[in-house]
């Protein structure tokens, strides 16, 4: 199995894995209020790239990546500011599992983004446009 085979799944796993969480957490596990399951739905947006990062779609798991940070940031304040033990560790486990997917999103993008750079140098010393 190659690298990129092991990022993309590693990607798809975490990301699948972290909606699961994010469900959980807001709707059984420890929710802000008891019986309030309404922010659970924060983990919506996390289903647009899915079909995307599934497919190996490489637009996808850029932006992917950048909506992702989102997360890190709510995981991060909650691990810090949230009174409930049990809601810290699932805010920690949420900023494990952003860390996971941003990681391997960008290292299956690593070798896509060499590639392009090398066949721009490639055309540009074609044209024989100076670059630096």
């Amino acid at each position: 199995m190659g690298k990129g085979r092991v990022f993309h799944i590693g990607a798809v796993l975490s990301l699948v894995w972290l909606i699961g969480w994010l469900v959980a957490w807001e709707a059984f596990v420890a929710p802000l209020q008891p019986g309030s399951w309404l922010l659970a739905l924060k983990a919506l947006p996390l289903l647009l790239p899915l079909r995307g990062v599934i497919k190996r779609d490489l637009y996808t798991l850029q932006w992917s990546s950048m909506l992702i940070l989102i997360y890190f940031a709510e995981g991060a304040v909650r691990a810090w500011a949230d009174t409930n033990p049990l809601s810290r560790q699932m805010a920690i486990g949420e900023v494990v599992l952003v860390v996971a997917f941003y990681a391997c999103a960008l290292l299956y993008l690593r070798p896509f983004k060499k590639d392009a750079q090398r066949m721009a140098k490639e055309l540009l010393d074609k044209v024989k446009v100076p670059h630096g």
